[in-house]
């Protein structure tokens, strides 16, 4: 049995009642917005920054970083992506070469799991093994060994969930090492509190002096509103299932503007739940109903019918407040250990 015939099975209510009916539902059901890439200017903006660094440190041989930050949601995992697909590994006859290497912050780091992070990424099938010390002697030779020009390390925010204050003051200067002595360019992507994380090294801020905050769009800014209602365009041409108006009117933009925060990543969540729920119910189109499901279904599930952006009568209001999607107060207090709070902005001796 595979997934769809689970669905088929329980999910209610049923409409597939024919052949066509039926290889609507599998389109939809397997449907995905997540690979439709939309080259807005935040987008432009960050590749061009990433770029210029590679090319920079690549040329002259030192090390740079580049601190890219934002909200979740908005497409910081997505400009990472598109940079990594853009320089595939080449298996060669002894070696890999990884012009581009992708690591993953772990959570909770130490300088050990760290170090081991970056071995898995550049295939080191030992990369268990070892103390701390010998696991960054065979980084530095397999960064050369695979001829890394760049590293792209996403998730750095987890550095603030470091066990001791003593831990993330090790960490940190080891990544500072490591930038300097590799001559590697390294862009490092995160929630907005991996501002913290840089500010609370003056060694490690300095070599991160170039950064690039990607906001949310915003309705009160002209331009910003352009660039969404134009990536709505995009997506809207990617869709299964035709829309009964386009999505990038004015007045359903502002709708879809205020379901997702300003955020594409949900933007993409309404679409992808309403066109789920548009070939279950056997509909030709997708309207305010389904949009109102898809919001319900994969953003809010305990929104009220009216305060639903697509409800005709909603007030479209930011949804910000305590226990509403994009209320941002909770997850930043969570963020970083008792001593990381109470230490991460004590000032670091100077070189």
């Amino acid at each position: 049995m595979n997934p769809l015939e689970l669905i088929n099975l329980y999910a209610t209510p049923i409409t597939a009642k024919d052949k066509n009916d039926a290889i609507a539902l599998e389109v939809a059901t397997n449907f995905s917005l997540r690979k439709t890439l939309l080259t807005h200017s935040r987008f432009k903006q960050a590749i061009t920054q990433i770029a210029e660094l590679h090319q920079h440190s690549k040329s002259n041989n030192v090390g740079g970083g580049l601190l890219v930050t934002g909200p979740s949601g908005v497409g910081k995992t997505t400009i990472l992506q598109h940079y990594l697909d853009q320089f595939p590994r080449i298996k060669a006859q002894q070696k890999t070469i990884i012009p581009v290497l992708h690591v993953v912050t772990p959570a909770s780091p130490t300088v050990k799991s760290f170090a081991e992070a970056i071995l898995l990424a550049l295939g080191d099938p030992m990369a268990q093994r070892g103390s701390a010390e010998q696991k960054t002697f065979r980084i530095y030779q397999l960064l050369e060994a695979c001829e890394v020009e760049i590293m792209l390390i996403d998730e750095i925010q987890h550095f603030y969930y470091a066990h001791s204050i003593v831990e993330f003051r090790r960490i940190t200067d080891w990544l500072k090492n490591m930038i300097s002595l590799s001559g590697l360019g390294v862009v490092l992507f995160g929630l907005e509190e991996a501002e913290m994380v840089v500010f609370s090294n003056e060694q490690l801020a300095r070599r991160f002096s170039s950064r690039l905050h990607i906001a949310a769009f915003k309705l009160t800014d002209e331009q910003d509103f352009k660039e969404f209602r134009a990536a709505l365009k995009g997506l809207q041409e990617v869709l299964p299932i035709p829309v009964e108006a386009p999505l990038f009117e004015a007045n359903l933009a502002r709708r879809f503007l205020v379901a997702s925060g300003g955020l594409l990543d949900y933007v993409r969540k309404v679409l992808e739940g309403a066109v789920v729920v548009a070939a279950r119910a056997g509909l030709k189109q997708l309207d305010l109903q389904t949009y109102a499901a898809g919001f319900r279904n994969n953003v809010w599930p305990e929104v009220s019918d009216r305060l639903n952006p697509f409800h005709p009568e909603s007030p479209l209001r930011p949804f910000t407040k305590p226990g509403e999607p994009f209320y941002s107060g909770e997850k930043r207090n969570a963020i970083g250990s008792p001593l990381a709070r109470r230490n991460i902005n004590k000032p670091q001796g100077r070189e």
